[in-house]
């Protein structure tokens, strides 16, 4: 999403006036949205990236009611629904705040993707085990990608918005980058020998939106047997246990919790 690629052709005038321009005050009913191509510096989520400057409480406040309510609107309704005074209604945030604050509805669901990334991040990174440390590095990837389902299931529409903005720039994100140095760590704990770099791409492979859009909505595959079925790959070749081995070995894990590494 960060990557610069040719930015998919609107339809018509009217359609790309949507895409880029923000409603007048008296908008009158959902325009369509085309998520453009963002600048290398957005969607860093990495730990050594620049963090959001800090912001007045009433501030923080503000933007914490307008994203939630643009997140409700999203799983009702699609991201092509939105509308900035639908967003400033279901907030209580006047719709001139809204507008002085995100631009337009593209910037606010770019705004959306981002809080969602980093709420994702905060929880594999340093929230409560197995998903966090503190668990052995096979029981913590299970729980990653268990959590990766949930999350692209959840973000799907706009994930997918994202995705067609800028089809390649996916594997050179700072969300994407963040998951395979997480990914890559904990599979060169389960698997020294192998390359775990290599690995980490091919298990975060079947993530993409596209892909997952067709197995929950066309295939209609609950998350659960989504779930079920990325652990059975993940078993297919995995060694068989020994006798003096848990759960985490089955699929080669070792037994010692990881930790992230510092900033």
């Amino acid at each position: 999403m960060s990557a610069k690629t040719p930015q998919e052709k609107p339809r018509d005038a009217r359609a790309q006036a949507a895409a880029s321009s923000p409603a007048p005050s008296g908008e009158s009913g959902p325009a369509r949205i085309a998520l453009t191509p963002r600048p290398p510096a957005a969607l860093t989520l990495l730990r050594t990236a620049d963090q959001p400057a800090p912001e007045r409480a009433d501030a923080a406040r503000n933007r914490r009611k307008i994203l939630d309510a643009a997140a409700r609107i999203v799983a009702e309704v699609g991201p092509e629904a939105v509308t900035m005074n639908q967003v400033a209604h279901a907030s209580g945030i006047g719709v001139g705040t809204v507008y002085r604050r995100f631009g337009d509805v593209a910037q606010l669901l770019w705004a959306l993707l981002d809080d969602r990334e980093r709420q994702f991040q905060e929880a594999y990174m340093s929230g409560p085990a197995p998903l966090g440390p503190g668990a052995p590095a096979a029981e913590r990837l299970t729980a990653f990608l268990d959590a990766l389902v949930d999350r692209v299931i959840e973000q799907r529409e706009l994930l997918l918005a994202a995705q067609a903005a800028a089809p390649s720039a996916r594997y050179t994100s700072g969300a994407y980058l963040a998951m395979h140095t997480h990914v890559a760590l904990l599979v060169s704990r389960v698997r020294p020998e192998a390359n775990g770099s290599l690995l980490a791409h091919l298990l975060l492979a079947p993530f993409s939106p596209s892909l997952m859009h067709h197995l929950s909505v066309e295939r209609g595959l609950t998350a659960d047997e989504l779930k079920a079925g990325i652990a059975e790959v993940l078993a297919l070749t995995a060694p068989e246990p020994r006798a003096d081995q848990g759960r985490g070995a089955v699929r080669g894990g070792q037994g010692h919790p990881v930790d992230e590494p510092g900033p």
